[in-house]
């Protein structure tokens, strides 16, 4: 794997490298958010941004005229230190939230890392448990078929609709498949991408640029949940005659930041990380077909006051992820049916795009979340299909799958072409694109928002 974060800092790849080597499988222990006041006296400056960004992410905000600023600065190494001394170990800190998660046995932790000058506070972020969630964090079930059009294509097989719906035909048409954008997958785990034959063309080509897990670094990468492979297949998929991704041309940084496992508010940290790593890399797009509401631990859920676009962690985090010039693509999430029916972190920051789910015939899928967000911001801010959406499956077969989680990467990877036939545009301008292009613009409703994008307009 290409590691694109060599700074050039020596004692600072020494102590990340030892923070890391002490992040050893153990017993289970509770896990807590620290976040610091400041990043004063931090080695790094901002007239040196090589030692901690990649030539491509630097590239990326001159093109689009956006400062290097202290967000960007990474965490103080010596802060870091002086936590780890009270007996935890590291597990993953945040430049943009500045702060770091660290695990412990310690029940007096967090009374010592308070006394520390430069903590801001502390969060309990998952405790001392080992049994699995009961929590079903994405299936959903389809009701009725009955929405389903049957369009046959030599070319795009039973991936026809999802293309067409969106006009993506156009694009491909005109041979731009996404080639030489960068996409990053946030998900719960890439099974099998390493050998199932919808991926072929994306491992032969070496388009998989990176892999990285913010869950269980030690874990074997690619015998992880399936979720993000089902994803990850709405774009890079490509078998001609059967499945054709919107992006199948792209390359892709795939990220592990979501435990299938359990349902705990670290994995909003988790995700803030994955998505730094995304920035740092390079990556142009971000896609995450995952969303948080509530949680096992109750203290910890949020409300719907709370998706106002700058309260929890994970969205403030979705939010700097656009400032630095990327597109983020949020699932809204598949809960319009059940009892919290609203939209979900981090699909309410202000300028992520929070995609909804609609049918084959564009009306909205009955399990999409609702909008607004809190504080009135459109959303979902456009829609794809999330309905009898074709994919690849766990079980290796090719089949639909339902779920806001398809929708988004479905027009993730369009946008990809449509980015590559704008080389010039902003990240902003090509956000303002989708949304006017939609077929209810300048109208929105509660379920689809501006509707559905058409990539010829």
């Amino acid at each position: 794997m290409l590691n694109l974060f060599c700074l050039k800092k020596a004692n600072y790849l020494i102590v990340i490298g030892l923070l890391i080597l002490s992040t050893k499988v153990s017993v289970a222990q509770n896990f807590y958010w620290v976040a610091f006041t400041d990043k004063n006296n931090t080695e790094f400056s901002l007239s040196h941004p090589e030692e901690y960004l990649s030539q491509r992410a630097i590239q990326r905000r001159i093109k689009q005229n956006i400062a290097i600023d202290s967000l960007d600065l990474p965490v103080n190494e010596q802060y870091i230190r002086q936590v780890l001394q009270l007996d935890a170990k590291f597990v993953h800190a945040s430049k943009w939230l500045n702060g770091l998660t660290v695990k412990t046995v310690s029940d007096s932790f967090p009374n010592l890392v308070m006394q520390l000058p430069f903590i801001k506070n502390i969060q309990l972020t998952k405790p001392d448990v080992m049994d699995k969630s009961t929590f079903n964090k994405f299936a959903v079930t389809a009701k009725s078929n009955a929405n389903q059009r049957e369009i046959d294509s030599s070319f795009y097989g039973n991936s026809y609709n999802q293309v067409a719906q969106l006009n993506g035909q156009y694009l491909h048409g005109k041979q731009y498949f996404g080639q030489g954008v960068q996409i990053a997958v946030l998900d719960a785990g890439f099974l099998h991408v390493d050998n199932f034959s919808t991926f072929d063309s994306l491992r032969a080509e070496n388009r998989i640029l990176g892999t990285k897990d913010f869950v269980n670094p030690q874990s074997d990468f690619f015998s992880t949940h399936y979720h993000g492979m089902s994803v990850l297949s709405c774009m890079a998929g490509y078998i001609p005659g059967i499945l054709v991704g919107t992006a199948p041309k792209a390359s892709y940084w795939l990220l592990r930041s979501e435990d299938a496992d359990s349902e705990y508010i670290i994995e909003e940290d988790n995700w803030v990380v994955a998505a730094e790593y995304a920035d740092s890399a390079g990556a142009d797009i971000i896609n995450s077909s995952l969303s948080y509401s509530t949680y096992e631990d109750e203290s910890t859920s949020h409300t719907y006051e709370d998706m106002d676009g700058n309260t929890t962690r994970v969205s403030i985090g979705a939010g700097v992820a656009a400032s630095r010039g990327m597109l983020v693509f949020v699932s809204v999430g598949n809960e319009g049916a059940d009892k919290w029916k609203y939209i979900a972190a981090p699909s309410d920051a202000d300028d992520v795009l929070g995609i909804g789910a609609v049918t084959a015939t564009g009306e909205p899928a009955y399990f999409t979340s609702y909008g607004p967000a809190f504080d009135g911001d459109v959303k979902p801010n456009a829609s794809a299909m999330g309905w009898n959406t074709f994919l690849q499956k766990k079980d290796g077969s090719l089949n639909s799958g339902n779920g806001t989680s398809f929708s988004s990467p479905l027009l993730a990877g369009m946008v990809a072409c449509l980015w590559q036939a704008n080389p010039h545009a902003s990240a902003i301008e090509i956000k303002l694109a989708i949304e006017q292009s939609s077929s209810l613009y300048p109208l929105a409703d509660s379920l689809i928002g501006y509707g559905i994008p058409d990539m010829e307009l």
